[in-house]
């Protein structure tokens, strides 16, 4: 009888032992590819474990049971989509679980894009759960508690993460929490004397310049000279304004008929800032419109290649424009 005993414990300590090796091996080698999985709500560890075995996670279903329940995390494995990473042991996975962990997505949204290009692109990922693409801009602006009467530039242009099946409104509510602190970052570093009465028309300038250019290291010029020309009363006559103003009519040209077109936006005919951004501008541009160059170039041209001329008076300008643009109408 001492005997079996003595050979019942060898036994279970031998079995302990295993499966704490087992729990720590990889369930994949480092050359395996990533298996994606999911764990419906409302499932508890023995239909976890069926799921990942039917999705392809070659996890021992029984044991991986056993992990769960010995460590005391059976009732805390959280619903959602998941990946099987090489390399990652049972014991990893069920952190993961438990943890929730999910499959990680990524959506860009470009510097420079429209709020227009945003939704299109927001509306056509993949992975994400489009519960917005219903919805009017008023309303979405409404959903995300954003209190602006239009959507233009009020989101952070940045790369998202989310969990594949996530509400695409997570990608709004970020994007324009995101806006709003580097905004007031911005604003509250600001150069003193800026013809701004307040951070939002900070941020119309930021989308002036980042349509205006896409040196960065202009940016501040473009900025300087648009200042230079609110203090002077002078009118912005800035092309992209015209182009925003125009909206579908625009065919990739603009002409003279366009430039005295007069619409809320065309800075050719209206004093001022447009009412409204015209772009989603990056943390550059904002930068750059509330601490501009110091500079008095009231104008400037492209060159062409990228880069642009500036020019402290109209006789400058004008020369610089039959040098790089003939016949294009000053800026």
């Amino acid at each position: 009888m001492r005997k079996l005993i003595v050979t019942g414990v060898i036994a279970a300590a031998a079995a302990g032992a295993g499966f704490q090796w087992w729990s720590k091996q990889p369930i994949t080698p480092a050359s395996a590819p990533v298996i994606p999985f999911a764990i419906a709500q409302g499932t508890g560890v023995a239909g976890a474990a069926q799921q990942m075995s039917t999705a392809g996670v070659p996890v021992n279903p029984f044991l991986f049971g056993v992990l769960a329940r010995v460590t005391g995390k059976a009732s805390q494995i959280k619903a959602g989509s998941y990946e099987l990473k090489p390399d990652t042991s049972p014991r990893r996975l069920l952190s993961q679980l438990v943890r929730g962990e999910f499959a990680q997505e990524s959506l860009t949204i470009i510097e420079g894009w429209t709020f227009r290009q945003m939704r299109q692109a927001i509306d056509t990922a993949p992975n994400l759960k489009h519960e917005t693409a219903k919805l009017s801009d008023q309303e979405l602006l409404a959903k995300v508690d954003a209190d602006f009467k239009a959507p233009e530039g009020l989101f952070f242009p940045d790369t998202y993460l989310f969990a594949k099946g996530a509400s695409d409104l997570s990608i709004y509510k970020q994007a324009h929490e995101m806006m709003m602190k580097r905004l007031k970052a911005a604003w509250d570093k600001r150069d003193p004397g800026l013809p701004y009465t307040d951070p939002y028309q900070a941020l119309i300038m930021a989308s002036l310049v980042e349509k205006e250019t896409g040196q960065k290291s202009e940016r501040s010029m473009i900025a300087g000279v648009f200042v230079n020309r609110l203090k002077a009363g002078m009118l912005l006559q800035t092309d992209p304004t015209v182009i925003y103003g125009m909206g579908n009519k625009y065919d990739g040209k603009i002409r003279k008929k366009d430039l005295e077109t007069d619409t809320p936006y065309n800075t050719y005919t209206r004093p001022g800032l447009p009412p409204t951004p015209i772009a989603l501008p990056g943390v550059q541009s904002l930068a750059a419109a509330t601490a501009p160059a110091k500079t008095e170039a009231l104008y400037f041209v492209s060159r062409g290649d990228g880069t642009s001329h500036f020019s402290v008076n109209l006789s400058e300008h004008n020369k610089a424009v039959n040098q790089y643009q003939r016949n294009q109408a000053p800026q």
